[in-house]
């Protein structure tokens, strides 16, 4: 049996991960706004990400007869000054749910809740691949600058992403 505190964090958490996917999807619509469809595909795969890692709670809660319960969000910045700006603010926010995540396993610890102990190894994983592939594309961007083709470039590399749930996940 979970606790009532380990419960009320893992939907808060539900919380987080639908608000990153609403995030991500206003980074999209910015970026196509500025008829960077790459980067909008980018971020629309992210989202897809995110709302898996929210589906991934929000189970696991079921499956282990707890009540899972949604909240309103918070509406995400919709503004940015640039592309680089947009990725700067998602690393920022990555490392933000990286915390929440790492709150997540300090209770989980703290109660000897070893199922969630191992359900939260997952996304602590999960963690290091996004905050990794951030900081590389702000560096990219970086080092891009002002260069168009640059720019245009890395736009056509981030149009191949796509997202595929994980099959062991």
């Amino acid at each position: 049996m979970i606790s009532e505190q380990l419960v009320n964090e893992v939907n808060e958490q539900i919380k987080h991960e639908f608000f990153s996917a609403q995030l991500y999807l206003a980074m999209a619509a910015y970026c196509a706004s500025e008829d960077l469809m790459g980067f909008a595909n980018f971020f629309k795969v992210q989202a897809e990400e995110e709302k898996f890692h929210a589906m991934k709670f929000f189970d696991y809660l079921i499956e282990r007869g707890e009540r899972t319960r949604l909240t309103a969000l918070d509406p995400p910045k919709n503004d940015y000054s640039s592309v680089l700006d947009a990725f700067k603010f998602s690393y920022e926010h990555e490392l933000f749910v990286t915390k929440r995540i790492y709150k997540l396993m300090d209770i989980a610890v703290d109660e000897r809740e070893h199922a969630t102990i191992s359900f939260l190894k997952w996304f602590i994983d999960e963690q290091v691949e996004e905050e990794s592939m951030f900081s590389a594309l702000v560096k990219k961007l970086e080092r891009v600058d002002n260069n168009v083709s640059g720019l245009y470039m890395l736009d056509a590399e981030l149009a191949q992403r796509t997202f595929t749930p994980p099959a062991t996940a």
